[in-house]
């Protein structure tokens, strides 16, 4: 297949997944175009099967905001014409999937037909997409999609409730690349942060108010006065320095750590011992599932997708969002019992296998299929 994959290129989850299942699919054959305004931020390689193309935004003094979502449907008319793409798939509805069926439509007035599938991640959805500001363009773009995927059972009922969706939604959901996670020996590194041989306690996110990293660090404290123990705080974001303040009035900022951004997160969770997600709002948790794939076990909210993943008593524990008590609790009785620990650890990464990459991908092809099938593709454009 010839597929242009349009995704925001950044450590996001949408950003993750979509340029990971654009990665997998150039290894097995087909031909990907990656088409955003930067390179995907896990686009670290390049074969001939796979292809970058930059949509330039121009500033103008008549724009107080560049028009990104015209720049993007230019760029995806260009590229499907002269690539003879097959499908546009599209991750995250706002502004991908108005721009992508926009472009279908001026193909088709030129005699060219392309299928455009548009998978939901998340706040597209839930937040963003609520917006009486976006939402008629949104339900637009999702009914009129040739196909419609949702990373998790709970993102496409919330789809069904919150937009009048006449289109059918196929639950696929996020996916890790399990050799990738598998813990590795990074002694160095462990000694380096933990010298005392003290646990480590991880989060990562984009430190946006919904993912309540407060409450992560409110959560660490009472575990830290019960366990001697660490808090790595990975990713960046615009609650950064309400946290950094928060830190500084708990008197808990020499047991914090920041390491911003990380490409090789799999090298710090191999040295981890726990996982803290305290999110309002998680569609899916593809950051749990990549803990739980170094055999951490995960602490977290019970919203959203994350029951899907992070089963209670089994890979980790749930309780409701916001409350810290509870979760610190539950951390330190995990933390405190050797064997329940242990188990928890094999569970964590049990449960990550049934999401690996070469189980979740063929349900992508699968699908395209489907899709060319029901539209009357050529079927010599099909592996």
């Amino acid at each position: 297949m010839n597929i242009g994959i349009v995704c925001y290129p950044t450590f996001g989850g949408s950003g993750v997944v979509a340029t990971e299942l654009g990665k997998a699919l150039a290894q097995k054959g087909h031909k990907v175009h990656f088409i955003t305004y930067r390179q995907p931020a896990r686009l670290d390689f390049f074969s001939e099967n796979l292809c970058y193309h930059e949509v330039v935004v121009n500033d103008y003094p008549l724009f107080d905001y560049a028009p990104y979502e015209l720049a993007l449907t230019s760029k995806l008319v260009d590229v499907a014409k002269f690539e003879k793409l097959d499908f546009l798939h599209v991750h995250y509805a706002i502004p991908h999937a108005s721009a992508a069926y926009f472009a279908k439509q001026i193909l088709k007035s030129q005699g060219i037909h392309i299928n455009v599938i548009t998978t939901l991640h998340g706040t597209d959805i839930t937040l963003v997409g609520k917006d009486a500001t976006y939402e008629p363009a949104v339900t637009f773009s999702i009914n009129e999609s040739d196909g419609v995927t949702a990373v998790s059972q709970s993102l496409m009922k919330d789809t069904f409730n919150n937009f009048d969706i006449t289109n059918e939604i196929k639950v696929i959901p996020n996916f890790i690349d399990i050799s990738r996670f598998q813990q590795k020996p990074k002694d160095y590194f462990k000694k380096a942060t933990a010298p005392n041989n003290e646990k480590l306690i991880i989060h990562t996110s984009n430190f946006r108010k919904v993912k309540r990293v407060q409450d992560v660090v409110q959560v660490f404290k009472k575990i830290n006065e019960k366990i001697d123990s660490k808090l790595l705080l990975v990713g960046d974001g615009p609650e950064r320095n309400s946290i950094e303040k928060l830190c500084r009035d708990l008197g808990v900022c020499d047991k914090i750590m920041f390491l911003g951004k990380q490409v090789a997160i799999e090298e710090i969770l191999s040295v981890c011992d726990l996982f803290l997600l305290t999110s309002e709002s998680e569609s899916f948790g593809l950051v749990a599932l990549e803990a739980m794939a170094a055999k951490v076990p995960v602490i977290s909210s019970n919203t959203g997708g994350i029951p899907e993943i992070n089963i209670h008593g089994t890979t980790g524990f749930l309780s409701d969002v916001g409350n810290v008590n509870e979760m610190a609790e539950n951390a330190i009785r995990l933390l405190s019992d050797s064997v329940m620990f242990a188990q928890f650890q094999d569970n964590a990464y049990e449960q990550a296998k049934k999401f690996d990459l070469e189980k979740i991908m063929p349900l992508y092809e699968n699908f395209y299929r489907e899709i060319c099938e029901k539209n009357n593709c050529q079927e010599t454009s099909i592996i």
